[in-house]
């Protein structure tokens, strides 16, 4: 029996287990791949946008270069997942039936409960996001003056507001643009939770770049034109971008299956409470032992490699692979610089420092880049993306 295997999401999880998926099934399946837009996004440069709006034709993919002819390819919003009928529910084709689903659907932000956040925040979860956060810095600049700059703040000093802040300075410096950049982050230090000299290299080149950087006093409520601190004064802004965490998506509501904040929870081997439906990426809270796979691009993309192999083999009723997330190390930008720290090198070669900047780490970042992009297309266009990554 040729049996259904259906793909949600066309980010790092859904567009990788496609490809890996393609050249295990064969003839053995059915493929069908869901996803709300027709193109992939390499969405750990979306933030480029922000700058630069012609960026996004060099860093987004229609499913056309990605899908074979043979894999059906729906655009429509996951509304549901009925796993008692096997059906996916979307909002405005008719339900899919599946043998096997996998769910890569990304995730979607938190606010945590913090009042006017979502009503006043922009966020970066898509491509549509980063021209959004483009025109409001671009209209918010040609309001201001050099007397009183258009106010932009970033809350959240992660990976995704880091680099915001870097791309909103470079917008600002390339277009002489009367802007001032406020960084803010509930806990002590930005980057939280990692190693101190990648943060104070960060922290050196955002203070270089000119954005001005709160720590250790969380937000307490937003408005139109202000956050309020836990204790510090109130901070006045134009445009206000969140990037402060992230949950499930709501289209798991009611799906019977065990899961927190909406995220499903899989086993290593990626297989939920459910033995047909599997989920990585953000999408997946996914057991590692003393803590979960991170919910990062680097652990979604060596996730789809194992997850397309062990749907293969539940269809063959072979055993499943189990995965162990390998951290191969951080790269983020701050504008047109960028930090590498406790990169993994390759062939065996050992770095003579942790932490490193310059053209070394600029350019590791755009292979990074680029060797995905090849991956799932193919090295003729990671060369036509270069510059832009």
């Amino acid at each position: 029996m040729t049996e259904n295997v259906v793909v949600l999401g066309a980010g790092y999880a859904g567009a990788g287990a496609i490809n890996k998926l393609q050249s295990e099934l064969g003839g053995n399946a059915r493929l069908t791949w869901i996803a709300d837009v027709d193109y992939h996004l390499v969405l750990h440069e979306s933030h480029r946008v922000i700058r630069d709006p012609d960026v996004r034709s060099d860093i987004t993919f229609p499913v056309t270069q990605i899908a074979d002819p043979s894999t059906r390819f729906i655009q429509d919003e996951v509304v549901g997942l009925d796993v008692d009928d096997q059906v996916v529910e979307l909002a405005d084709s008719e339900d899919v039936e599946y043998d096997y689903v996998l769910v890569g659907l990304g995730s979607q932000t938190a606010y945590y409960g913090i009042p006017g956040l979502e009503e006043h925040s922009l966020t970066l979860k898509s491509l549509d996001d980063a021209l959004e956060i483009h025109d409001a810095v671009k209209e918010a600049s040609q309001e201001a003056t050099r007397g009183e700059p258009a106010q932009v703040v970033i809350g959240g000093a992660g990976l995704s507001g880091i680099q915001t802040a870097g791309e909103i300075a470079e917008f600002r410096d390339n277009h002489r643009a009367p802007i001032e950049i406020h960084l803010v982050e509930a806990l002590e230090e930005i980057f939280p939770g990692n190693d101190p000299e990648i943060q104070q290299a960060l922290r050196d080149l955002l203070e270089e770049a000119g954005v001005q950087i709160h720590t250790d006093d969380p937000i307490t409520e937003a408005t139109e034109d202000h956050i309020e601190f836990d204790e510090g004064e109130p901070l006045d802004h134009d445009v206000l971008v969140w990037t402060g965490g992230i949950t499930g998506r709501d289209a798991f509501d009611d799906a019977d299956l065990e899961n927190e904040h909406n995220r499903l929870n899989t086993e290593a081997n990626f297989q939920t409470s459910d033995e047909r439906v599997f989920a990585i990426g953000d999408s997946a809270i996914i057991n590692q032992g003393d803590q979960p796979a991170p919910p990062t691009a680097q652990a979604a993309w060596q996730a789809a490699e194992v997850a397309g192999e062990n749907i293969s083999r539940a269809i063959e009723n072979r055993p499943l692979r189990t995965w162990e997330h390998e951290d191969k190390g951080t790269v983020i930008s701050v504008g047109e610089k960028a930090v590498a720290h406790e990169v993994k090198p390759a062939f065996g070669v050992s770095l003579p420092v942790d932490t490193f900047g310059g053209a070394p780490a600029k350019n590791l970042k755009k292979m990074i880049a680029a060797r995905w992009i090849a991956d799932i297309t193919s090295w003729n266009e990671a060369r036509k993306s270069w510059s832009s990554l």
